[in-house]
């Protein structure tokens, strides 16, 4: 019998270890570097493999290496059927078979298990399904290979690799009728070897089977997969094209199937919907149906390898569209669609096709740079957003290469013809047969006009919003109101913090400080369904998207009802679809879904099931009302309904709700079960969601429409207390408003840019519920300690109901207070409480340690309530106690200890000094958090004392992230994500945004500072190992470190950064406390550090990368029991950051956002400041008093060391008798499982990466450079660049700025002339002094944090190309530059001078979000622009050619404003850089003129040279772009002065 799925376990790729306590290995992750070279003209030859393999060797840095040192993550390459060469190899003498034509046999490529008989079973079946589907087995073929190639942890999986050889048979008329059997043929041998039950099952694998490609792949090294597969060596071996792939995984555990490229692709990105992807394919079985395919399509299931990678998967559907009739590019265009809603430059038509094709199939969303071909076409596409960079030239031989970076194979100047880059949204294709490339524009015209999509959809298209209005149900009165809130668990906290503020502001409502309350499963409260699940996010291997600067790309439209066939190609224009503008309805539109039958034609029949149940049936009643459920909902569906409404409304004392996320969930998995869930639309009529994460759960579990009935009323019911009049329409649409743009940056979080894709994406961890439960009702969803089921869940809702119909006197009249955002009294359970914090701050003023003991006795003391997970953990004896004089002392404990990334901004002068100077008197580490540093304080304090904080902070927003900065560092610390907010910027809001927090941190002072979500050079691993590698250089001597937040998978992140070369990595648990973030975030992201720190020691220690990363935690530690447990979970250091500040005199108001704090502490407010009252000392007795507890429980636990007591996860255990309702299901061992490391793995921190610095391009540099940085004399240098060449001029400009600090050198007293490609972040962090002149071109990230050098980038002086046609830089150029001046001869990518804050910049074009989040300096593109300039911009100016005057369509105006340039240029004759941005409010024309005069005289631009030719006809078409606030601030700054000059002069001065 063949199998429904995928076998469990069996589906994952041999290599990788089964789960074990907290690792999963399907949580693993990879990115990597593609390419590709083809022949336009379809000429074959071997030259092009061996052009392929030079491209994957020069792409080798892109990948990873582990603990072995030979073991690769993976690389392999994809080629035509090379017929000569497996014609004469079928000849020889021990084959003796004959190839039929090319086109009419296939070559299969297949790893077979190793042992004797698995090989010969897995042989048969193949062999038996080739006859049973009527083809003939020609023979076999054994592929030489030569494993010494290979790492000793990958040669015990190697397998037997061979090639079989299969003749087309009469059943099929064509090679495409071929192609498809022979998927259907690879298909069912794999299910013939799953019914086989072999113990080595996971190593069968067919990479390719195809009449037209195969594909070579293993894991080896990229260098070495020639040397391993010999056939790659013969020069027999010919093809018109090479399609590469260099794999990053996050762990190093050999996979050979999950090696690329797969059978269609290549793919450098991720999937971030891949689990809701997987299961609307299973959903569709029942309603799909294939012309092509005939009955063959249900040989076919599972048509999705669940368990397999994500980009696996992604080419699984994609074979099965292309099987199914689509085109390759088509299907391409359907499952990575461009930003079509709202795009307000897209063609008619191009927007029919998309939306038309939005119906049916859900994007497959992310970021992605994939490179395709079926061996007669080859392209490329890229994601929406341009996240990921490709490059590629086309030469006058007729060659494409195409690459992750551009000098992957060079290629002399005079013979490129083009260069050009991958674009958001736009493919690259280039036809073989036909013999040229299509462009982008002419294969979506000719797709788009293929069928009649706009006539299609205006005949089925039917939109919720063009319908008439319907009469809502009337609100209820005030008792039924309060009875209604009170079932569904609302609290005052609900209506003050959320409901209000949504009304108020249209805004997702923001708090300051973090979360210490108890999860769920800890709650003596009943907690509502929502509270258990946390939202996952991005970080490291995948970018967050910007749901505000970027909203261009995402969209929020959601369809309701059937899909259709996804596989019919001509009738589905007959299939009515309903759409809607948002997934939130008001009332009214609820009552439309409702009534829709009776409004339109009978396209739709929508019935509402009612969730509720008799309350007599007590908690055991839910279990049957589930069921119930679920059978009426297939029951309806097959008796013609397609759209179901999940309601509530007859909640009443005699009938209980079950909850409206159970009931969607179970409904959506048991619909997909029966494969009907394709053919009904699920809408939700609620009165329990009310907050952003519960629509965001009801989204995620398959709701594609929610009306949350009773917010709607209880706002109606607020109305009157808003001081703005609204009416009741106006209230309930900034509701829908605020609860969408909250839902839109939990999605961009995870970097899901349309609610399509995010509708069953299931992008959440469970904590504190068993997996029965999961396993049953929210399928594939992780569940790490199991805990409540259904009857406890029901329990929970009973209790509820039960308060608000009962005749409690305290809830007669009013809600529960809540007490989850403050500690209220009768409220949640709190740890800071004003008992703790005064108990605290009492005993370190005191010097107090016994004081101190009964504080921590009090927070550690959980045994009458739960506070944390750690509360229920056991510390173990084994043995005997030691003497505590034996133990490690606290000063050398206190060094291990780190304050948090609080930023000067969001906490005072005052308070930022005083932990810097503690800390460093300690010995430990200050962090300064975002936002920069003052100089001033590198300098030693009279008394000694030193304010500079040894932990340097890089977030996303890199404010005053200058190379002096960066010197002055220990530590370095990348700021991924926090705990508080994780997968989202800082926030600083405008009013605590003066001129000194301004001016450190190169911004307007009075506006709000936001960082990009993600961090713009970081939208992969290897991006992230490309930054570790740029640190590094300016600082060799500090430990660069990464800071990540735990959720269920971050061990394996965590895997990924060690390979990344971290020296160091954070794991934060959402315990961590913030100056500003949205509540959703605060309360709802995230997961507890105790999980995150124990997965990550575990996968470190099973990968052995443990020893060479030194692993810190933090988020809500405040004791030294916390500091032990740390310890015993694997934490080498520890960060305590709000325990620190209350130390310091913070008490716990949470309105750090504010700007009012009363204690000083996180305030810019002057007064405010004069009330901080903390001392050092106060905070070195609260470290000191900390080790002090530590050591005493070491010494009664019997560690002498803190290096020997890391890791000793056996040391714990689960607290037992803990009287608590909820905790019984509860099962911690996954926490304790101590992983087994062989005695020469290391379990802590005690070895060193090897960052390679001595391999870089800056030691000549140095070398040749000493003159001028030992006594500032001029020197100049000249050399050859290669792309492998990374980060030239940093390791230089950090011997500078270490030298001579941020002022550096004399203008060009280091010039450097060079020539060739620049690998990535060429002239990162370059110092004043030092120029780099580039003939050529460069990568992405030139000139990140340009702090004062001077960089020109010009084309070659033999190359022939047209400079603003062709591209000569990459994405994300200048991103956080200081200052200096950049001179771009030809077009840049995406994100342009993105977060420039003073760097001026001359280019002739740039891409999309040019200019975003700029704060300071000077761009002029004299060119085109993409999508979106000036996004965010909130400082410096730009300057725009509009020659074809559509520049204000493809402009962000939200924050600035056009002007056109008026005026006569002033003489520009010994003009400097200082005198041209004087004043940046006036002489517009003089300024233009100057730089565009400068820019001609570095790069002989002949651009420039005509535009100052015709200069009264090029100036009126010049745009002046200029933030509003910017301007503000400088009017300001202007009147002031002129303000004090008039005291001057009155005074006589």
């Amino acid at each position: 019998m063949r199998r429904p799925d995928w076998p469990a376990m069996r589906g994952l790729p041999a290599g990788l270890p089964e789960a074990q306590g907290l690792y999963c290995p399907e949580r693993e992750h990879d990115n990597c570097g593609i390419g590709f070279i083809a022949n336009i003209k379809n000429r074959k030859s071997y030259e092009i493999v061996r052009q392929g393999i030079q491209i994957l060797v020069n792409l080798d840095h892109r990948g990873a290496v582990g603990a072995d040192p030979l073991a690769g993550d993976g690389a392999g390459i994809l080629m035509q059927i090379p017929d000569g060469f497996f014609r004469a190899e079928a000849k020889q003498e021990k084959r003796g078979f004959k190839l039929p034509p090319e086109g009419e046999y296939g070559v299969g490529m297949v790893f077979l298990p190793r042992g004797g008989h698995a090989t010969s079973v897995c042989q048969e079946a193949i062999e038996r399904t080739v006859r049973a589907e009527g083809q003939l087995v020609l023979g076999w073929r054994d592929v030489p290979v030569s494993n010494e190639w290979l790492g000793e942890s990958v040669k015990p999986i190697e397998p037997v690799i061979r090639q079989i050889f299969i003749e087309r048979g009469a059943n099929c008329a064509d090679t495409d009728a071929f192609e498809r059997k022979l998927y259907v043929i690879r298909k069912q041998a794999h299910h013939v070897v799953w019914d086989a039950e072999l113990e080595d099952i996971r190593q069968f694998y067919i990479p390719s089977m195809s009449a037209r490609t195969i594909v070579y792949k293993g894991m080896v090294l990229a260098p070495n997969l020639a040397k391993y597969y010999l056939d790659l060596q013969d020069e027999r071996l010919e093809t018109a094209l090479a399609l590469v792939h260099q794999r990053f995984s996050t762990n190093t555990f050999p996979s050979w199937p999950l090696a690329q490229p797969f059978r269609y692709l290549c793919h450098n990105g991720e999937i971030n919907t891949v689990r809701g992807n997987i299961n609307w394919m299973m959903a569709r079985r029942h309603s799909m149906a294939s012309e092509q395919l005939g009955e063959d399509l249900n040989k076919l299931w599972p048509l999705i390898g669940d368990g397999a990678s994500d980009s696996a998967t992604f080419d699984n559907a994609l074979e099965l569209l292309v099987a199914g009739g689509y085109s390759l590019a088509h299907a391409m265009m359907m499952m990575i669609p461009e930003a079509w809603d709202g795009h307000p430059l897209m063609d008619d038509e191009r927007r029919a096709f998309y939306e038309y094709h939005a119906a049916l199939m859900e994007p497959w969303d992310g970021p992605a740079a994939i490179a395709f071909t079926d061996g007669k076409q080859i392209g490329a596409t890229l994601d929406r957003n341009g996240l990921r960079p490709a490059r590629y030239i086309v030469t006058d031989d007729d060659h494409v290469i195409l690459g992750s970076e551009v000098g992957v194979l060079p290629y002399a100047e005079k013979n490129i013809v083009s260069k050009w880059r991958l674009q958001p949204g736009k493919m690259l294709l280039i036809d073989l047969e036909q013999g040229r490339i299509v462009d982008d524009a002419e294969l979506k015209e000719t797709l788009s006009q293929a069928k009649p999509y706009q006539e299609w959809l205006d005949a089925t298209q039917i939109k919720l919003e063009n319908m008439p209005p319907e009469v809502s149900a009337m609100a209820p009165d005030r008792q039924t109101l309060l009875d209604r809130q009170q079932a569904f668990g609302y609290s005052q906290e609900d209506i003050k913090f959320f409901l209000f503020p949504m009304a108020e502001g249209a805004q997702d409502p923001v708090g300051s400080m973090g979360r210490d309350v108890p999860p769920a499963v800890l709650s003596d409260r009943p907690k509502v369904l929502y509270d258990y699940f946390h939202q996952n996010f991005a970080q490291v291997t995948n970018p967050p998207i910007d749901p505000i600067r970027e909203e261009s790309v995402m969209s929020m439209v959601s369809l309701i009802g059937p899909r259709p066939n996804l596989l019919d190609l001509e009738t589905a224009g007959r299939h009515k679809r309903l759409e809607v503008r948002g997934p939130v309805l008001s009332n009214g539109d609820l009552e439309k879904v409702r009534r829709i039958e009776h409004m339109i034609d009978t396209a739709f029949h929508a019935e509402t099931l009612s969730i509720c149940h008799p309350v007599s049936g007590g908690a055991d009643g839910m279990t049957a009302a589930l069921d119930r459920l679920c059978k009426r909902a297939k029951s309806s569906v097959e008796n013609g309904h397609n759209i179901l409404v999940l309601s509530d409304r007859g909640i009443n004392a005699d009938n209980l709700a079950i909850p409206a996320l159970l009931a969607t969930a179970a409904v959506h998995h048991y619909l997909i079960r029966e494969g009907l869930r394709t053919e009904v639309g699920l809408v939700v009529e609620t009165g329990e969601a009310r907050k952003v994460h519960d629509f965001c759960l009801l989204a995620g579990y398959g709701a594609e429409a929610i009306n949350p009935y009773l917010a709607m009323d209880t706002l109606s019911a607020l109305r009157h207390e808003i001081e703005e009049p609204l009416k009741e329409g106006d209230i309930h649409e900034r509701y829908i408003k605020a609860v969408t743009k909250g839902m839109m940056k939990v999605m961009s979080k995870m970097g899901i840019s349309t609610y399509q894709s995010y509708c069953g994406a299931q992008i959440f961890d469970a904590v504190g519920l068993s997996s029965a439960f999961v396993d049953k009702y929210f399928t594939k969803t992780a569940t790490m300690i199991e805990g409540i089921g259904l009857k406890e869940v029901a329990e929970e809702t009973l209790r509820r109901h039960a308060s608000a119909f009962g005749d409690d006197p305290v809830l007669k009249n009013s809600l529960e207070v809540g007490g989850e955002y403050a500690f209220r009294l009768r409220g949640e359970e709190h740890v800071w409480t004003p008992q703790t914090v005064g108990a605290l701050q009492h005993a370190v003023r005191a010097g107090d340690y016994e004081g101190f003991k009964k504080f921590s006795a009090t927070v550690n003391d959980q045994s009458q309530k739960l506070k944390n997970l750690r509360g229920m953990f056991k510390l173990k004896r084994a043995g005997v106690a030691v003497p505590l004089e034996e133990v490690e002392p606290a000063n050398k404990i206190v060094k291990r200890f780190a304050t948090g990334a609080m930023s000067f901004g969001s906490i005072s002068w005052e308070a930022h000094t005083t932990l810097a100077i503690a800390m460093n008197r300690l010995g430990g580490k200050s962090n300064t958090g975002e936002g920069g540093e003052e100089a001033s304080r590198y300098e030693l304090q009279n008394n000694g004392d030193n304010m500079r904080s040894a932990i340097k902070q890089v977030a996303s927003g890199r404010f005053g992230v200058t190379t002096e900065y960066l010197v002055n560092a220990h530590d370095i610390q990348i700021k991924m994500a926090q705990g508080a907010k994780p997968g989202e910027g800082g926030q600083l809001p405008g009013h605590k945004v003066d001129k000194w927090i301004a001016r450190v941190r190169h911004s307007t002072p009075g506006v709000g500072l936001i960082s990009p979500p993600p961090h713009h050079d970081i939208y992969s691993i290897e991006d992230l190992a490309q930054l570790i590698h740029d640190l590094k250089n300016v600082n060799p001597g500090a430990r660069i470190s990464v800071k990540l937040v735990s959720e269920v998978g971050v061990g394996t992140v965590a895997a990924g950064v060690s390979k990344a070369h971290a020296d160091h990595v954070t794991i934060s648990g959402n315990e961590g406390g913030t100056g500003a973030s949205p509540l959703t975030s605060i309360m709802n992201a995230g997961s507890f550090w105790e999980l995150g720190l124990a997965e990550t020691h575990q996968t470190l220690v099973l990968n052995r990368l443990r020893g060479r990363i030194a692993v810190q935690v933090d988020g809500g530690f405040r004791t030294g029991r916390d500091v032990v447990i740390g310890a015993l979970l694997g934490a080498d250091e520890f960060g305590i950051a709000t325990a620190a500040l209350i130390s310091a005199g913070c008490i716990m108001m949470r309105k750090c956002h504010l700007n009012t704090c009363p204690t000083g502490v996180a305030t810019q407010d002057p007064q405010l400041r004069k009330r901080f009252t903390g001392k050092p000392e106060d905070v070195i007795n609260y470290f000191t008093f900390v080790a002090e507890e530590a050591r005493e429980i070491m010494a009664d636990l019997g560690f002498r060391s803190m290096d020997e007591m890391i890791g000793r996860m056996d040391r714990l255990d689960t607290r037992g008798a803990v009287e608590h309702w909820k905790v019984q299901g509860l099962d911690l061992s996954r926490i304790f499982d101590k992983p087994k490391a062989g005695r020469d793995v290391a379990v802590f921190n005690c070895e060193k990466q090897d960052h390679g610095l001595d391999k870089a391009l800056d030691n000549q540099l140095i070398e040749q450079a000493m003159l001028a940085l030992e006594n500032a004399t001029p020197v100049s240098i000249e050399m050859p660049v290669k792309n492998v060449n990374r980060t030239v001029g940093a390791m230089l400009s950090g011997e500078i700025a270490r030298r001579y600090g941020h002022a550096g050198l004399a203008d060009d007293t280091i010039h450097v002339s060079m020539t060739g490609t620049a690998g990535q972040s060429f002239g990162a962090w370059l110092a004043r002094g030092v120029t780099l002149d580039l003939k050529g071109d460069a990568n992405d990230y030139v000139g990140k944090g340009l702090s004062g050098g001077r960089i020109i980038v010009r084309p070659a002086s033999e190359s022939s190309l047209v400079p603003e046609d062709n591209i000569i830089i990459g994405n994300t150029v200048l991103y956080g530059a200081i200052a200096g001046e950049c001179y771009f001869h030809g077009v840049a990518g995406e994100r342009f001078a993105v977060r420039n804050s003073g760097a001026i910049a001359v280019i002739e074009g740039v891409g999309d979000h040019g200019c975003e989040y700029m704060t300071g300096g000077c761009v002029v593109v004299l060119g085109g622009t993409g999508r979106n300039f000036a996004a965010g911009m909130s400082g410096g100016i730009a300057y725009v050619l509009d020659e074809t005057g559509d520049f204000v369509k493809r402009c962000n105006g939200e924050m600035i404003q056009l002007d056109h340039i008026s005026g006569t240029a002033n003489s520009t004759e010994g003009m400097e850089l200082t005198d041209i941005t004087a004043d940046m409010l006036s002489d517009d024309a003089t300024r233009l003129k100057a730089l565009i005069e400068r820019y001609l005289h570095n790069t002989n631009s002949e651009r420039a040279r005509t535009i100052l030719g015709d200069w009264d006809d090029y100036l009126p078409k010049f745009l002046k772009v200029t933030p509003v606030d910017y301007k503000r601030a400088l009017t300001e700054l202007r009147s002031e002065e002129e303000f004090a000059g008039q005291l001057n002069v009155a005074a006589g001065e």
